[in-house]
């Protein structure tokens, strides 16, 4: 089967997007239904069953943006872009060349509500040609203005062209390296002024580029219809303490007097949080992901069941809206440590710091915990699916 992959261009700027203080991040990296707007379409195009992977091109200044915004996802190691869109996608198809694919998709990272029929759309219209488009064709009356006022354009012959636009690889890859001093408005176009043979498929209008504010307005409600679903899903563990000089808690090791024991690394929140996320998509608990009976789990870091849980939420269609783990311990002392276990479970789960909430609490000197025998952890994870 032929090898395709994804190329996202993600390296402008977008002023005119700007939906909040001066000092927001590019409108790519800015939270759209709880996720950043280029992770909407990264991990579309990694669900794909025809796509081998994604490659991302990035402006350098913007790299802890991205680093938070695709946090837990399996890409190649991203390449800066250019000073134009074409010069950035040529710099993204020479990063490809290594692999030699057979297609390429290139997209545009400001468009995060790309779905998998329209891929599925483009990927098989490369079986017959050697690029390929989605078209839109226009709806609304057109007028031209001239001396005598605002006269009626047609519309029959045009379209709004899309992305992902689709290509044989060897032949994009020329066409950029032939023709790049010259300046053309797509990469389609470029296709064209190099002859190679074309194909359009129907695009779709919740594909939009987001361009100003208003739509980012729109796209928040397109998000907010499809993901009409709320769940909400709680987890609660609990590990005794054991010899060690410190303690994973919520991914970050905390020096203690003591260790925990457990078949992993015995992360009471990150257990628990793992369950809640679990528990809102109905699919079981920890143990029957992880099993305990299991050799190859044992000293395993909790991460990364965290961060399965998070991926069957996303292979639901669904998107993380808010954590909150409670922590329940005479010592060690949380408080000192808070903002680095919201800022690793944000990075694990890829969602925004102000959606993640870590607390502590005592149980005044009652229970297991108040003689300080071991450490409890409670969860809430709410989650929306589509409706």
């Amino acid at each position: 089967m032929a090898e395709t992959m994804a190329l996202i261009v993600a390296a402008g700027r977008g002023e005119r997007a700007q939906t909040g203080a001066a000092t927001a991040p590019p409108k790519q990296y800015q939270a759209l239904g709880g996720r950043p707007v280029l992770r909407w379409a990264v991990e579309a195009f990694l669900a794909h069953k025809d796509i081998s992977g994604v490659q991302m091109v990035i402006r350098d200044q913007d790299r802890s943006h991205y680093d938070s915004a695709v946090a837990g996802l399996a890409l190649r190691p991203p390449v800066p872009g250019g000073t134009t869109r074409q010069e950035s996608v040529r710099r993204g198809l020479e990063a490809l060349a290594t692999s030699r694919p057979d297609r390429v998709l290139i997209h545009d990272g400001a468009r995060p509500l790309v779905s998998g029929p329209l891929i599925s759309r483009v990927v098989g219209a490369l079986d017959s040609a050697e690029a390929a488009v989605p078209l839109i064709a226009l709806a609304d009356t057109l007028r031209r203005k001239t001396a005598q006022g605002y006269a009626i354009q047609p519309r029959e012959d045009l379209f709004r062209a899309q992305t992902p636009q689709g290509f044989r690889f060897p032949a994009i890859l020329d066409a950029h390296r032939k023709f790049a001093a010259e300046t053309v408005t797509d990469d389609f176009a470029l296709a064209e002024r190099a002859g190679m043979s074309l194909a359009t498929v129907v695009g779709e209008e919740i594909n939009l580029k987001l361009t100003t504010p208003e739509d980012f307005t729109l796209a928040q409600q397109l998000v907010a219809s499809a993901l009409s679903d709320v769940r909400t899903g709680t987890g609660f563990d609990v590990h005794r303490f054991g010899p060690g000089d410190s303690v994973w808690l919520c991914g970050v090791k905390v020096p203690h007097d003591f260790g925990l024991e457990g078949h992993s690394d015995a992360d009471a929140g990150l257990h628990a949080l793992t369950d809640a996320l679990l528990g809102a998509i109905a699919s079981a608990d920890i143990g029957a992901h992880f099993p305990p009976t299991e050799e190859r789990w044992r000293g395993a870091p909790s991460h990364l069941f965290l961060a399965h849980a998070a991926s069957l939420v996303r292979e639901a269609g669904g998107v993380i809206s808010h954590v909150d783990v409670t922590l329940i311990c005479e010592r060690p002392k949380i408080a000192p440590h808070r903002e680095a276990m919201r800022a690793r479970i944000a990075e694990i789960l890829g969602i925004g710091l102000g959606r993640v909430s870590v607390k502590a609490t005592t149980t005044e000197g009652l229970g297991f915990t108040g003689r300080r025998e071991g450490i409890g952890a409670q969860a809430v994870a709410t989650v929306r699916l589509p409706g």
